[in-house]
Parts: structure tokens; sequence; C-alpha cells
């Protein structure tokens, strides 16, 4: 195969994935409104998707925090700007840090195990047994992951950033003698509801594309057990290239609002 039969090949794949994930995210809206409704199911996924990620995401954002402030400090005290160390990490960290760090790990984490798990659920048949049996498992295995991650990566993202915050003040306390509360009022008065609101509204849509990038890709998973490992590896790989494409749709968004 020649390169210019491999990239017509690829670019081919590309559209026609595009079209599909378009036509799943259709399919999603179009069932997600109609009864029944999965309450117990959607439970279940919002504890094993948002709250058992808690421990991975406050341990990432601890160390996000403590990084940015110690990479950051010295450079700053060249400048004689060591006071803006909590204004700075603290709308750098609730602004884009955060939101998008979280949502990466998140994509590695869950993205990778709905994919696994639709995908063997795929391969063993038992989403065609669901079918023969009169149930729906586009709503009970789709809808539900969906709406799972939508709903608690915002809580996931809030948490990390408390937490990177927590990483940064305690650089501080330790290197420059500040206190955790001046610490803390400094990163308060220098955020507003502008840095608050989008980054929170961004993180429902991180967890739509999460979500549904490893629905998709576990729900049309080939046959085999090569099948379900590609599934849960390019849903990763989809999921975060998609986050920063929303991420530079919202800021460019959040921009526009800014200037009117």
């Amino acid at each position: 195969m020649t390169l210019a039969t491999e990239i017509v090949v690829k670019t081919k794949q590309f559209f026609v994935q595009t079209g599909d994930l378009s036509n799943f995210a259709g399919r999603f809206f179009k069932e997600v409104f109609k009864p029944p409704f999965e309450f117990k199911e959607l439970l279940r996924q919002c504890y094993q998707l948002g709250v058992r990620s808690l421990l991975l995401v406050g341990l990432t954002g601890f160390i996000i925090g403590l990084v940015l402030t110690l990479q950051s400090r010295p450079t700053l005290i060249q400048f004689g700007a060591v006071s803006m160390m909590p204004n700075m990490t603290g709308i750098s960290i609730v602004r884009e840090i955060g939101p998008v760090i979280t949502a990466l790990i998140c994509a590695g984490r869950i993205a990778s195990g709905i994919g696994a798990e639709l995908g063997s659920m795929r391969v063993t048949e038992q989403i065609d047994a669901m079918e023969v049996s009169g149930t729906n498992p586009f709503k009970y295995l789709v809808i539900t992951r969906v709406l799972a991650t939508t709903l608690m990566l915002p809580f996931l993202v809030v948490f990390g950033d408390i937490i990177a915050l927590y990483g940064s003040a305690l650089v501080e306390n330790i290197k420059g003698d500040v206190s955790f509360q001046l610490y803390f009022n400094r990163v308060f008065d220098a955020l507003s509801y502008g840095d608050f609101v989008p980054a929170t509204v961004k993180s429902f849509f991180f967890g739509f594309v999460i979500g549904l990038v490893g629905c998709y890709k576990g729900y049309f998973s080939n046959k085999g057990t090569a099948g379900v490992g590609l599934a849960a590896n390019t849903a990763v790989v989809m999921a975060s290239l998609l986050l920063f494409v929303v991420d530079f749709i919202a800021v460019f968004v959040s921009d526009i609002f800014y200037e009117l």
C-alpha cells in the first residue's frame, strides 16, 4: 500500500467514525428521555465511575499543585512577584489545569473501562442476549454510563481543584511561611464567577465526551479478545483528542462572552 493510498484510507476511516459517533450521540439524545428510566443502574454507575475515581483524581491534583508551585516559585522570586503565587495558581488551576488534567485522567480510567466492559459483553454476546430477551441494552448500558460521567465529572473537577490548591498552599506554607488562611484568602480574592462558570460548564461536556466515546467503542467492538483491547485503547485516544477539541471550543466561546 502506497503512502497516498494509506492517507486516503485513514481519512475515509476518520470521516466514517465521525459520522458513526454523531449517529450514536443522536440516538442517545433520542432515547434518554424515553421511559423506562434505569435510576438504580444510573446510581450504581455514578458510584463506580465517579466515587471510585476520587482517590486517583485527588492524588493527581495534589501532585499537580505541588509541582506547579515548585516550578513557578523560582521564576516569580526573580521578578519579585512571589506574593502573586496564590493568584496565579488559583486562576490557572480553576480555569484550565484542573478541568483538563482531571478529564484526561478520567478518560484513561473511565473511557478504557467502559470500552473494555461493553466490548467484553459484545464479544460474549450478552448484548445480543439482552436484545433477544426484550431488554433495551442501549438504555441500560449506554445511557446510564454517559449520564453518570456527565454528572460526576464536574464534582471530580471541583474535588481535584481543591486538592491541587491545598498542595500548592502546602508548598507556600513550607517554603514561604504563608499560612493556609492567608493563601486561600488570596486565591478567592483573585477568582471570580467568570473563572468558575466556564470551567464548570465545560466539565459537563468533558464527562459527556468521555462516556459517549467509551460506550461507542465498546458497543461496536469487533469480535474476539483483540477487539476488546482495541476498543479500550482507541476509546482513550479518541476521548483524549476530543477533550482538547472541546476545551478549545469552550475557551474560544468564553473569550467571546468576555469581550461582550
